[in-house]
């Protein structure tokens, strides 16, 4: 049995946070560390203020399933992306004002920001991953070779690359100055779901719906850990800013909490009814919250990072009986492991009642009538207001079969979509149709050629578009500055007839001398 001292070092449930209407897809923490984000299939977003009896805002604008979101560096911005398909930049005060970018031609699944705030990088089921400009609020590149919907796209810590996953069960590695796919790792037996660099940059992770959780070395190219914890597909996962820790998420309901060094997992978190959807440290690692199926956000407190990591190895090491010796090559990599859950994990299971989380007052901010639209070709004011999109199943969000498989509690029903193309998607995704091809293998061959052929020319499409909107974007640029330097001319050709005016008319006023 763990000792009262031991205890004190579990991870603690702190929080929870009801407000949302349906199923939380994604949260992360304001640097600031004075708030939460979460983005929800009920088409809002809430920003929760972590001072005890304060109130929470909740953002409406999207039209659509809420699937990403992330603060700003700086803490001054909130990203959020849609199934609308558009993304949009909030200030997370009182006013609600938001941007939106006309980002893509089929749902958006995941924003992130570059580290010095400047780009946004954007994953779409269009099978593209776009950059933006946060400043000039504008399209500035695609990047085209995906050939399934793509999940999730984030930048590297200095910017220089970009990792993106999706549904044709590979993780690609872009370099942001050629624009070039540099690298792809697949060896995937479903979708990936999720993909995020350690701190260092060194190392990326990926998660599929297969739930596996892998980890590949970019210096080497080469996977040097792979873990198989959970019972059903993982769909989030975060670093805790050590890089010794891992949280994951999954479809079995459950958050496990990995240890990286020992390559073992320490922790299984019961709190949620229902697939968990969403985990995010906060930015120093003390805090972690987890959002799913249930519409709740849990805040939980993270506890074993305060002591010395040689410390939680001897507690450990006390309390349970301790797992295999480490493997050597997990700390040193020489080649690819598997690591299977190890009975000794410790479950956690919150039954004590939480006393902090009185219900929060909740002002409704962010009506649409105030949003600005940014458009890789167009600036124009939206002004539709929200409208309530029926047929959202978190299934469907998720858009793979390891949630239908893993848990009919996760489930989230609120009515008919009317849009005809809408509903064919949600059918699909509800299905678990990650690769449509595959239920034509019943059909005559020809048939088949044909719709290959037809994706194939598709494909060709969407590069075209890609290029067309860069050219456009480079065009729009050129414009303004010629437009900006015919003003500057034309303003000194005006000053300069002033000045001209103004001594003709000094040399006419003044007095003729006769001598």
């Amino acid at each position: 049995m763990p000792t009262m001292a031991s205890v004190l070092e579990d991870p603690t449930l702190e929080r929870h946070f009801k407000g949302h209407k349906d199923a939380v897809t994604c949260t992360d923490f304001n640097p600031n560390r004075k708030q939460l984000a979460s983005g929800s299939v009920d088409m809002s977003l809430m920003i929760w203020n972590l001072a005890p009896k304060a109130r929470a805002f909740r953002f409406v604008g999207h039209q659509d399933v809420i699937t990403g979101l992330q603060f700003s560096p700086s803490g001054n911005l909130v990203a959020t992306s849609s199934k609308d398909r558009t993304v949009r930049l909030w200030t997370p005060s009182m006013k609600g004002e938001s941007t939106v970018f006309k980002a893509h031609t089929a749902p958006v699944r995941s924003v992130a920001f570059s580290h010095d705030s400047q780009r946004l990088v954007t994953a779409s089921d269009d099978k593209s991953v776009k950059v933006w400009s946060v400043h000039r609020q504008c399209f500035v590149y695609s990047l085209n070779q995906h050939t399934n919907w793509v999940r999730c796209a984030r930048f590297s810590p200095d910017g220089r690359l970009i990792a993106s996953c999706g549904d044709d069960r590979t993780v690609r590695l872009w370099d942001t100055s050629t624009k070039h796919c540099i690298n792809c790792f697949t060896d995937y037996g479903g979708s990936a779901t999720f993909v995020d660099f350690y701190s260092s940059g060194t190392c990326i992770a990926s998660s599929g719906a297969d739930s596996s959780l892998k980890i590949w070395d970019l210096r080497t190219n080469k996977l040097i850990q792979h873990y198989q914890v959970h019972s059903a597909g993982i769909n989030s996962f975060s670093f805790h800013p050590s890089n010794n820790y891992l949280i994951s998420g999954s479809s079995d309901s459950t958050v496990k909490i990995l240890d990286l060094l020992e390559g073992r997992l320490i922790y299984t978190l019961h709190g949620h009814k229902g697939a968990v959807i969403t985990v995010s440290f906060s930015r120093a690692g003390d805090l972690f919250a987890s959002g799913g199926a249930d519409s709740q956000v849990l805040m939980w407190r993270t506890n074993f990072d305060t002591k010395s990591y040689q410390d939680v190895l001897q507690q450990h090491s006390r309390r349970s009986t301790p797992d295999p010796p480490p493997h050597v090559t997990d700390i040193h990599p020489r080649g690819p492991h598997l690591h299977h859950p190890q009975p000794t994990a410790i479950q956690i299971s919150p039954t004590v009642a939480d006393t902090q989380s009185t219900d929060p007052h909740v002002i409704e901010l962010g009506q649409s009538v105030h949003s600005t639209t940014a458009a890789a070709n167009s600036y124009h004011s939206n002004g539709l207001p929200p409208q309530h999109v029926g047929s959202s199943r978190v299934e469907g969000w998720m858009g793979d079969g390891s949630a239908s498989r893993a848990g009919a509690t996760a489930r989230s029903q609120t009515g008919a979509d009317g849009r005809g193309r809408g509903r064919r998607k949600e059918e699909e995704e509800e299905r678990g149709q990650t690769h449509p091809l595959e239920v034509l293998s019943g059909q005559p061959s020809g048939l088949d050629s044909t719709l290959r052929h037809i994706v194939q020319q598709l494909d060709i499409l969407t590069q075209t578009v890609s290029v067309l909107e860069e050219r456009l974007t480079l065009t729009e640029d050129k414009l303004k500055e010629c437009l900006l330097h015919q003003s500057h001319i034309l303003s000194d050709v005006q000053s300069s007839g002033g000045r001209r005016r103004t001594e003709s008319e000094e040399t006419d006023g003044s007095p003729v001398h006769f001598t």
